[in-house]
């Protein structure tokens, strides 16, 4: 780190995910000369592209559809636009193959979604179009802390279904196979047990933003996003600076205000002495979720999906059926490795070019796997990709694999490959990290990363509210 460029500013924020370059923003936007540090060499945390895997063929490190970020009230009110950021919708947000062949799609029209799902369909429209009808005033509760909700109404028809297992929600509402397997993928994003609540509240925030606002892709890859903040943030006078990793705050001069964008784990580790042994011993219960384990691949053409309409979504669920998703992620929740992992894979050179050479493409997949597990899990992931795509494995033309250890070593909050900032189970969906949230008992220490309210995904939510709470306690919103 420049010591003499960190005295010029009367904010840090430690980390530059896109919660921290969100929280940068907010102080810039009141006036605040502010400066983001990030340890690493490129800014982004995991919302970064790179040639993971030959010359020419981009990939984002960690996220790569980002219907949270189309949908987030912050960056909604951002002239991010202005700033490069564009979104390229796939013509469906969602494809779910099966094992007869055929696959189920979740469109951006709601009607069309209920139409192909049969005696399903009435059900699924009755369960999502409230929701996705009341998008605005729904995300404006949801991606935010606890606290009283603009409009009740909304939240609680929300509420109803999302307090509920993924699995019990998918049973209690849908009688056929089909509805329940698309249904089932989505909740089980979460990273819970499907028999766990509240992993239905995923599966219904998810599938709502589907509706709403699509699950788009920045054009570009995730470099994207990170692009659009900083240039805006630079525009408010901020700066951002890589490979400037900072050992302790108090390195900072006396007074300055801090953000982390870090783990609680490393929040505890800079502040040191700062914060109370108490409050740095419940930053050391929080407990991290699943680990991810992911592949990336070049390709010498696209994936031969079994449906042709697989090829329509830039997202596709590889687990069959309720049943089968259920045990996986239950599988990884104890500790085990699914025989068949429930799978999520992304290709997104399908939809704009630019990510491969050209006839060329990319693709990711990862699957949920116990926290730092060593378990190798490519073979199976690519076995369930060959299941309902036969010569998959003949398009590769060369992989890289990340293991939980390699997320981690490329983004330390990425802590035993989990990309969600912890377990969102009701124990820390509500305390994340302490019922502090985003402040600590040292008025000038914040902490803003995906540990804090409302938890993982490119939306920038978690730093945009720290850095209102900071603001607050200054007097200065």
């Amino acid at each position: 780190m420049n010591g003499g460029e960190a005295k010029a500013a009367e904010a840090v924020v430690v980390g530059s995910g896109p919660n921290g370059l969100s929280a940068a923003i907010t102080l810039a936007r009141a006036g605040l000369p502010v400066r983001v540090l990030e340890a690493a060499d490129g800014l982004g945390g995991g919302a970064r592209s790179s040639e993971l895997t030959l010359p020419g063929f981009l990939h984002d490190l960690c996220s790569a559809v980002h219907p949270l970020g189309a949908g987030s009230p912050f960056f909604r009110a951002l002239p991010l636009a202005e700033h490069g950021l564009e979104w390229a919708h796939p013509p469906a947000p969602l494809a779910h193959p099966l094992d007869d062949g055929s696959a189920v799609v979740l469109e951006r029209s709601l009607d069309a979604t209920a139409a192909g799902l049969g005696e399903d369909g009435r059900a699924y429209r009755r369960l999502l179009a409230p929701l996705a009808g009341e998008w605005d005033a729904l995300a404006a509760d949801v991606l935010g802390p606890p606290r009283w909700p603009r409009r009740p109404l909304a939240l609680l028809r929300f509420g109803l279904g999302a307090i509920r297992s993924g699995r019990g929600l998918a049973e209690s509402v849908f009688r056929g196979a089909r509805a329940r397997a698309l249904f089932a993928g989505v909740a089980a994003h979460s990273t819970l047990p499907l028999e766990r609540s509240p992993s239905a509240a995923f599966g219904l925030i998810l599938s709502a933003a589907a509706h709403a606002v699509g699950w788009p892709l920045p054009r570009g890859g995730a470099q994207a996003v990170t692009g659009a903040l900083l240039a805006h943030l630079r525009r408010l006078g901020g700066a951002a600076e890589a490979g400037a990793p900072l050992d302790s705050i108090d390195d900072l001069p006396e007074g300055t205000l801090v953000l982390c964008d870090v783990s609680p784990r490393e929040l505890a580790r800079l502040s040191g002495d700062r914060l109370p042994p108490g409050y740095r011993w419940k930053l050391g219960r929080f407990r991290p979720g699943l680990g991810a384990y992911k592949l990336d691949w070049a390709l010498d053409r696209p994936i031969p999906w079994r449906d042709a309409a697989c090829a329509r979504a830039a997202t596709v669920h590889l687990g069959g059926t309720l049943e089968e998703i259920a045990a996986s992620e239950r599988a990884a929740s104890s500790g085990g490795h699914a025989v068949r992992p429930f799978v999520i894979l992304v290709q997104p050179s399908l939809f704009y070019p630019g990510r491969a050479p050209p006839g060329k493409h990319t693709a990711w997949a990862y699957c949920h796997v116990p926290n730092g597990s060593t378990f190798p899990m490519a073979e199976r992931i690519e076995a369930q990709v060959e299941r309902f795509a036969p010569g998959f494995r003949e398009a590769v033309l060369a992989r890289r694999v990340l293991a939980p250890a390699d997320l981690e070593r490329r983004n330390r909050n990425l802590i035993g490959g989990d990309p969600n900032g912890g377990a969102p189970d009701l124990g820390q969906l509500f305390l994340r990290p302490t019922w502090r949230t985003y402040s600590t008992p040292d008025p000038l220490i914040y902490i803003c990363s995906a540990s804090t309210p409302p938890g993982g995904g490119v939306h920038g939510m978690c730093g945009h509210f720290a850095a209102l709470r900071a603001l607050r306690r200054r007097g200065l919103r």
